[in-house]
């Protein structure tokens, strides 16, 4: 651990928006700088820190001093379902009501006895509008975009969109008639890509639709906060983050992050789990007896949706390819229902099929016998699929995930797009290209390519693990000697 003074350290306060995919990437952010020697406050929705209590229970927060969890209310009634909540109210929810709580929150930290002084707030992308709290207390604030950085850059361009006429779209036959395949190639560091590629927020007929404007709205607030922080490296998205350097003073990107941590195997934030459902640790066990990359995983996240006939498209297609698949389907997995498969689904992949509500999702990545990755191209998602050199079959769901799902197919040569509207047979085809096929092969050597390049940049030297320091330096107040570095 860095050194720093008993009494005078420096105290960052860490806030994501409250959902699954967001918190993950903060709690790895907050347990680096705390591993640095910072103390740490991380804010959590009142609806989310219940969740989390319930599925670990309180002993996994106590011990800890210096890392401390609080939390303050999103505006929204509670839910007895543990399920994501609507994202578009959920955003206009917390723009309005998180605010003042958050200022309370940062006052009473600040008069607390034995607590450092805040000096640094680091807020969500999304919610960047904390910042204003920063600002008035003459407090550092950053913003920790948990996206990729071509999805962020995508974001950024919203204004511009509408502003050159492509945004809003004319008419819902748009969506269909081949105007989502027109290029763009202004965008700077991303090259010619359509109009499909940019987060989905975009495919709206309503000049006033609340994420195209939210988010939007939000890239832009970026600019005024002190730096921007991304979960990603260099290499990876070379040219994008180079362009987002011309844009912003400050960008630290300082990913795969779960790669910086487990430089430090021995923190005392280990146990500290970051997942809001109870992870079903059978899985493991499953994996063991099975063959090396003989497994199909299956995981569309937190949030994403489908139709009960998309299910059971998934379903037979990954069933008839004959291969063993391990698939997380959540309680809220379908619109409105329950999700639940035919009986003779079930007695057809009796022995080779395993179906959970949620799972250590990195640890099956990484495990021996996980080949393949069936996935809605979220970020993190993306990301643990590439630090585990596991190829991907990508259907994307909503947000900057087409944009991930373009990059990771034709730029970075590790996934094979399916169809939005899933139909077995491609999903029969897809799955056995990919675990046995020349183009399965293929994506698995540059998967592994990635992951070697992952694994350089987060090492000693890497251009993560420098990117990391100069983040330490520039926002530990002079109050950490930043010579001490992880172990080698």
């Amino acid at each position: 651990m860095a050194s720093f003074s008993t009494q005078i350290r420096p105290h960052a306060v860490l806030i994501p928006q409250p959902a699954q995919g967001h918190i993950t990437p903060m709690l790895k952010l907050a347990k680096l700088l705390h591993s640095r020697g910072f103390y740490i406050t991380f804010v959590n929705s009142e609806y989310n820190h219940q969740r989390f209590l319930k599925s670990w229970g309180s002993d996994c927060l106590k011990g800890l001093h210096d890392f401390r969890f609080e939390a303050i209310p999103d505006g929204l009634p509670s839910l007895d379902s543990e399920v994501t909540q609507d994202i578009p109210t959920l955003c206009l929810a917390t723009r309005s009501n998180c605010g003042a709580p958050f200022r309370e929150l940062i006052t009473r930290l600040n008069n607390s006895e034995g607590v450092p002084k805040v000096n640094c707030i680091i807020a969500d992308g999304v919610m960047s509008f904390l910042l204003q709290v920063g600002d008035e207390l003459g407090i550092r604030g950053l913003v920790f975009w948990t996206t990729s950085a071509c999805g962020f850059m995508g974001y950024l361009h919203f204004s511009d969109l509408i502003e050159r006429g492509y945004v809003p779209l004319k008419d819902e036959s748009y969506l269909k008639n081949g105007y989502l395949e027109t290029q763009v190639d202004w965008v700077p560091g991303m090259g010619d890509i359509r109009l499909r590629d940019f987060p989905s927020f975009i495919r709206t007929t309503n000049r006033d639709d609340i994420m195209l404007n939210f988010d939007g709205g939000e890239a832009q607030n970026a600019k005024k906060a002190s730096g921007v922080i991304l979960n990603t490296f260099d290499e990876l998205e070379n040219e994008v983050i180079e362009a987002l350097g011309n844009i912003f003073p400050r960008v630290y990107t300082i990913g795969p992050l779960s790669l910086l941590l487990d430089q430090i195997p021995n923190s005392a934030t280990k146990p500290i789990k970051s997942s809001l459902w109870k992870e079903d640790d059978r899985c493991l066990k499953w994996l063991e007896k099975r063959d090396e990359a003989s497994v199909v995983y299956v995981n569309f996240g937190s949030i994403t949706v489908m139709t009960e006939q998309q299910l059971i498209e998934f379903g037979w297609g990954l069933a008839n390819s004959k291969h063993h698949f391990l698939w997380v389907i959540r309680p809220d997995l379908i619109m409105g229902e329950s999700a639940v498969l035919p009986q003779e689904f079930v007695e057809e992949t009796k022995g080779r099929c395993l179906l959970t509500s949620w799972c250590p999702q990195e640890e099956v990545l990484s495990h021996p016998a996980t080949g393949g990755f069936l996935t809605h191209c979220g970020w993190n998602s993306t990301l643990e699929s590439v630090c585990s050199g596991v190829p991907m079959l990508c259907w994307p769901f909503f947000a900057e995930q087409p944009t991930n799902c373009r990059y990771a197919c034709n730029k970075w040569g590790i996934g094979i797009e399916i169809d939005n509207n899933v139909r077995r047979e491609e999903v029969e085809l897809l799955v056995s290209e990919l675990m046995e096929g020349d183009e399965g092969r293929e994506k698995t050597k540059k998967a592994i390519q990635w992951k070697n390049s992952a694994k350089k940049a987060a090492g000693p030297g890497g251009s993560s693990h420098k990117n990391f320091y100069r983040l330490i330096e520039d926002i530990g107040g002079g109050l950490l000697d930043v010579d001490s570095k992880f172990p080698s």
